[in-house]
């Protein structure tokens, strides 16, 4: 039996296999690999839901950083009050569930980089560089 990990791919030490998902709610599983994070972001539209599966990841929130358990849940509401970093800092492989309402369209905001996410469509996401915004009438 092969380990459906080995299908994930690799999005430096962060891979996701998504478990369910329909027009309202949906689930992945994150790996995070030492050294491995899963980026700083909130969603406009989704809300979501963490659950720790494995390991002892680091949550950093706009109120700071802590280190999670097995176990912990916690919930993070649509807009700014949802950002969120998941990191693992240990030398352990650790996974996170991630339950999310789904909505689409949804633009998520990655803060510490500058960018805009837009779900245009089923698992099909652009970014944008906040930098690159212009007037409607602008050329």
């Amino acid at each position: 039996m092969s380990n459906v990990w080995d299908d994930v791919p690799d999005w430096g030490g962060v891979g996701a296999l998504r478990l369910h998902r329909n027009s309202r709610l949906g689930a992945s599983v994150w790996e995070l690999q030492p050294g491995g994070v899963n980026w700083n972001h909130f969603h406009h539209g989704s809300e979501e839901l963490v659950l720790v599966l494995r390991g002892r990841p680091t949550l950093r929130t706009a109120d700071g950083e802590r280190v999670l358990e097995e176990g912990d849940v916690l919930t993070f509401p649509a807009g700014p009050g949802g950002v969120k970093e998941i990191r693992n800092e240990t030398d352990s492989v650790a996974r996170v569930l991630i339950v999310s309402t789904n909505v689409e369209p949804d633009v998520s905001e990655y803060p510490d980089v500058g960018k805009v996410g837009i779900n245009v469509g089923r698992d099909e996401w652009k970014l944008f560089r906040r930098s690159d915004s212009v007037e409607y009438y602008d050329a």
